[in-house]
């Protein structure tokens, strides 16, 4: 008795152990990570149309035909049948094409290059929404969030009004980085000398947890920061907030900022250089460095002067066959 207590007790202490968790990817407060959420649910419920009556019939059958059952059918001849073929692969080719078609279609319509096309399943983007755009830099081991409208900076803080599309222009430093808020949306990776982007809303005010999701050195595990969704209200009074700061953030400023540190403390900028999140995005943040777009250029146009001289010489050659010919 004591026994049967206590296997019970141990298959029901998973449950007791979760009951506690806020299972973020579940329940977020984001529309593109309400729809990644689903997604994964509806995946994960067909296949387990395959993967439940797999491991039902497997007990079964152990049971049925175990030593001891001297009444169960015995057939040693058996080899074929047309009716059981075709539930055997029927049913996974018919889940894989369902899949297949699920995941063709998120992909396009959870694409984070994507324009937003609604706040929620209900609603619609307004045709006079203005989209905020924040510029995110990954740092060692710290996270900077510029706000190019605004003309502000943070360090390690997040904050956005709900229900108003958000254009998260993201880089990093020196080390490719991961950037993830789950309540939002998913993980973006974040390159030094390339940009990625994500599109997302956050739909209710709370306090959201943001962090790196890719091992970056010995601060990764603090490279952590907190995201706002407030009221449009509160989010003009954070930024007048943030714009009363005294600190500037400038070139100077940020390369001191851009030094490896851990646990680095929230910082606000109530200016903020207007060229630098373009000069930490093309690696020419030092005085007298070449950014690499003016670099590409550069080089692209060398690469067509020296095509069109080669041209010159190969339109002679063409030309002599023919005075050849004559």
């Amino acid at each position: 008795m004591v026994s049967l207590i206590l296997r019970r007790g141990l298959l029901l202490l998973p449950l007791i152990l979760l009951a506690g968790c806020d299972t973020v990817l579940m329940n977020p407060s984001g529309d593109i990570a309400s729809q990644q959420g689903r997604l994964i649910v509806i995946s994960t419920i067909l296949m387990l149309l395959i993967i439940v009556p797999v491991i039902a019939l497997t007990i079964w059958f152990a049971w049925r035909y175990r030593k001891n059952n001297t009444a169960a059918r015995y057939e040693p001849d058996w080899d074929h049948s047309t009716q059981l073929e075709l539930v055997i692969w029927g049913a996974p080719l018919l889940i894989i094409i369902a899949l297949g078609l699920i995941t063709w279609i998120s992909t396009h319509t959870l694409d984070p290059y994507r324009p937003l096309s609604r706040l929620d399943a209900n609603r619609p983007i307004p045709a006079d929404a203005r989209t905020l755009t924040v510029e995110v830099v990954a740092l060692d081991w710290k996270w900077l969030f510029i706000y190019p409208e605004q003309g502000i900076a943070t360090v390690n803080e997040l904050a956005a009004p709900v229900d108003v599309p958000i254009r998260f222009k993201i880089t990093s430093s020196a080390i490719m980085n991961s950037f993830f808020i789950p309540a939002l949306a998913g993980q973006i990776y974040a390159m030094p000398g390339m940009q990625t982007s994500l599109n997302a809303v956050i739909n209710r005010p709370g306090e959201f947890d943001g962090f790196s999701a890719n091992y970056s050195g010995a601060g990764f595990s603090d490279m952590k920061f907190k995201f706002h969704g407030m009221t449009a209200e509160n989010f003009e009074h954070w930024v007048q907030t943030t714009k009363a700061a005294s600190r500037k953030l400038d070139r100077a400023d940020y390369l001191q900022l851009e030094k490896p540190s851990q646990k680095e403390p929230v910082r606000y900028y109530g200016a903020v250089d207007p060229s630098l999140y373009h000069a930490i995005l093309n690696r020419c943040v030092e005085p007298g460095q070449m950014c690499m777009d003016q670099m590409m250029a550069a080089d692209g146009g060398h690469s067509m002067d020296i095509a069109h001289e080669a041209k010159e010489p190969a339109q002679e050659l063409a030309k002599e066959p023919a005075k050849h010919h004559e």
